[in-house]
């Protein structure tokens, strides 16, 4: 049984502005997040890592490495571009607000209709299209890496199609679960690299939040 532990990165100044970063955007962590990655290494301290494969956006980046330090084991970091954040074309940088005024049926049909969505409109990647660049690389990583334990980090809107497509939810349905929070842990397991069972979704309960930032799953 090959374990996928799935995490998003930590929390950054535009999550907390809600600004979409997409794929070339990106900010810096909030000092808050570092002690989060923190917390996030502890409750690994006993799992057995056979390597993290990273986005190379440095918000991602960066959350794999401090990850490793505080586990503070010779683990491998693999960046691996496949793994980069949707891209979201003449969305990205823009504050949540201005991209509702400007394209409101898109942005309804991206949070909650991914069926319905309209990349073109937005010179956009589609739902499918980044569900089979991170898709074929999380296959990838479970082939070299059978019966072990791997670590991906990588962002919130790649990661929520990919992880419910991988267990064979329908286009039209992947928003139902809701989001990823910043920091969080899914946890995917496979025997053959090719079909999925979701073990554990948007698990944060080691960051021992009292409140949830409504930022936090955006």
């Amino acid at each position: 049984m090959t374990k996928v532990y799935l995490i998003r990165h930590g929390k950054t100044e535009w999550n907390l502005e809600s600004r979409y970063q997409g794929a070339h955007g990106d900010s810096p962590l909030l000092d808050s997040s570092y002690h989060e990655i923190e917390m996030l290494a502890k409750s690994l301290a006993d799992v057995p890592i056979a390597r993290v494969y990273a986005s190379p956006l440095k918000r991602a980046r960066v959350t794999a490495q401090k990850l490793i330090d505080h586990l503070n084991r010779p683990i491998p970091l693999t960046i691996d571009s496949r793994l980069r954040e949707f891209n979201l074309g003449k969305m990205e940088g823009m504050h949540f607000a201005d991209v509702e005024a400007k394209w409101p049926e898109a942005l309804h049909n991206f949070r909650h209709h991914p069926d319905k969505y309209d990349a073109k409109l937005i010179e956009s990647e589609s739902f499918q299209e980044v569900i089979d660049r991170v898709g074929s690389a999380i296959k990838e990583f479970c082939r070299l890496n059978p019966g072990k334990n791997i670590v991906v980090v990588s962002h919130g809107a790649a990661l929520n199609a990919t992880i419910n497509a991988l267990v064979g939810t329908p286009l039209a349905h992947l928003k139902d679960r809701g989001g990823l929070s910043n920091t969080s842990t899914t946890i995917l397991q496979t025997d053959d690299a090719e079909h999925f069972k979701l073990e554990q979704w948007n698990d944060t309960s080691y960051l021992h939040k009292t409140k949830v930032d409504p930022t936090d799953t955006i």
